[in-house]
């Protein structure tokens, strides 16, 4: 026997979707991490040459890349970009229309 599936449509946002408060601001601090990982693992240090490189101890690595970001406020995962080169910019506009309430995000660029 087959078990139903129940399929939900997503804002794009996977906390929103949860119901979570500050939804926005953790997408934005999964998006940075993201980002982190991903230049940790294109550089391919060991972690602990990846924490001497962020400024921060090896067992913070290791939480960084498995994802646990409760620790990592959104400026700390920003000073860790800095220190491996990226350069942050941060942009401040009026709330979109169709959207509830202003947000907080957090864009790409892959080339300057």
């Amino acid at each position: 026997m087959k078990a139903e599936l129940t399929v939900h449509n997503s804002t794009g946002n996977v906390f929103q979707d949860m119901g979570m408060r500050d939804a926005d601001e953790r997408l934005a601090k999964a998006e940075l991490a993201r980002l982190v990982r991903r230049e940790i693992t294109a550089r391919g240090p060991t972690q602990v040459e990846a924490a001497n490189l962020l400024g921060i101890q090896q067992p913070d690595v290791s939480d960084l890349t498995r994802g646990k970001l409760e620790r990592f406020s959104i400026t700390r995962l920003e000073r860790f970009l800095n220190a491996l080169d990226f350069e942050i910019r941060i942009q401040a506009g009026p709330r979109p229309p169709g959207k509830d309430r202003a947000g907080f995000s957090v864009e790409t660029v892959e080339s300057f």
